[in-house]
């Protein structure tokens, strides 16, 4: 796989970080989304995410320790016993003080996340029955995400600001969203499977596909027929008159391994990517362009906590955990020379600021910034790891 010794060194070098960091991090209640530092407590990123427990699980399934292999299903329990009466997992459950976070509009994507972490474990040898012991919990959850699926589109509806880029304006339909949304429904063999996919490419990329005949529909395609500018990438969100083509990279990535997309959509979707440069100098940016304060879809806050500025956070940052996915996804698509080369610009990434894992990497200077240790980014390395092979 590397090019020269000093990559395979440093590709050893960051799997046992990634394996000591998933260890330090390690709690009774399962693994907290960053090193528990007083900013980190401050944040809440001591808690128990749900994405981020579900990402971990993933990665630390493949990981080749027999200890994060044995207790990669102990963060999906615990987002289990405090999941809602009426099926949704939580954003995130702090366990010292009992409570759960639902965030302010509703988080969807962490149930989404939770079923498919739940699924891969219970294929794996060690975790065999775990979809039937939490038997009920799964029907909550898939009834709970059933409510939020439009009846004739059969894809999820969202509020904005309620996944995990969670300041971004993205609302209506979400591309990331429904990505991880066919999946489940692949994975639970869910009615309607079909036509979700179809929709997905009808609504996403009009551009080269058919919505269903539905005259609901035909406003959701006009606006982004006759406005959009890109035409290589799947729209980020389609809403009743407006949608979003700042390039969303997680949602294109996740969709390509999905299977909501064609092998020669998939095909086109990294082309554009690579073209696009969202990989350099690290695995990668979550958008192409930035949204910046001028554009309509701009919102106040956005600046919250002075994140989300053009090249920062969700709007432009990089992101190590999503360059896990992106490296796993050249690979499963027969990339697997540029795959590995990716991997290495992903160690060198994880290896800043003396093995840091930071949270996210400014979009232009590539300053580390966020949340020191953060275990989705050691999870999401062992998992591209593996893909890459």
């Amino acid at each position: 796989m590397p090019r020269n010794a000093n990559d395979s060194t440093l590709l050893a070098d960051c799997h046992a970080h990634a394996v000591e960091l998933l260890h330090r991090n390690a709690t009774p209640a399962g693994v907290l989304a960053a090193a528990p530092t007083q900013r980190a407590r401050d944040r809440d990123y001591t808690a128990i995410f749900g994405r981020d427990a579900a990402i971990c699980a993933l990665g630390m399934a493949v990981s080749g320790d027999r200890v994060l292999e044995r207790t990669a299903h102990i963060g999906l329990e615990t987002l289990a016993a405090y999941q809602a009466p009426n099926g949704q997992i939580p954003k995130f459950v702090a366990p010292d003080r009992r409570e759960a976070d639902f965030w302010y509009l509703g988080c969807i994507d962490s149930t989404l996340w939770w079923l498919i972490a739940l699924a891969f474990l219970d294929e794996r040898r060690e975790r065999r029955g775990l979809l039937r012991r939490f038997r009920r919990q799964t029907a909550l959850a898939l009834n709970w995400l059933a409510a939020q699926e439009h009846q004739r589109l059969h894809l999820l509806q969202q509020n904005e600001a309620s996944d995990w880029a969670d300041i971004m304006p993205r609302s209506g339909f979400v591309l990331y969203t429904n990505a991880l949304w066919y999946r489940v429904k692949q994975l639970f063999a869910l009615p309607n499977a079909a036509a979700t996919r179809a929709n997905f490419n009808g609504l996403f990329h009009p551009f080269s596909a058919r919505l269903a005949e539905y005259r609901r529909a035909r406003l959701l395609n006009e606006y982004a027929l006759t406005r959009a500018r890109s035409r290589d990438l799947y729209l980020s969100f389609v809403n009743f008159s407006f949608f979003g083509e700042e390039g969303d990279v997680f949602g294109n990535v996740l969709a390509t391994l999905s299977g909501a997309m064609s092998r020669a959509a998939a095909r086109r979707t990294l082309d554009a990517l690579l073209a696009r440069s969202v990989h350099e100098p690290y695995p990668v940016r979550s958008v192409v362009q930035p949204i910046r304060k001028q554009s309509a879809l701009w919102r106040p806050y956005m600046a919250r906590h002075r994140q989300n500025s053009a090249w920062q956070y969700h709007n432009g940052g990089v992101w190590p955990m999503v360059g896990g996915f992106w490296v796993t996804a050249l690979a499963r698509h027969g990339r697997k020379r540029e795959a590995r080369t990716e991997l290495i610009k992903l160690a060198h990434a994880c290896a800043l600021d003396d093995w840091a894992f930071a949270e996210w990497l400014h979009g232009r200077t590539c300053a580390p910034r966020g949340m020191r240790g953060q275990s989705w980014n050691a999870a999401a390395f062992l998992l591209a790891e593996h893909a890459a092979g």
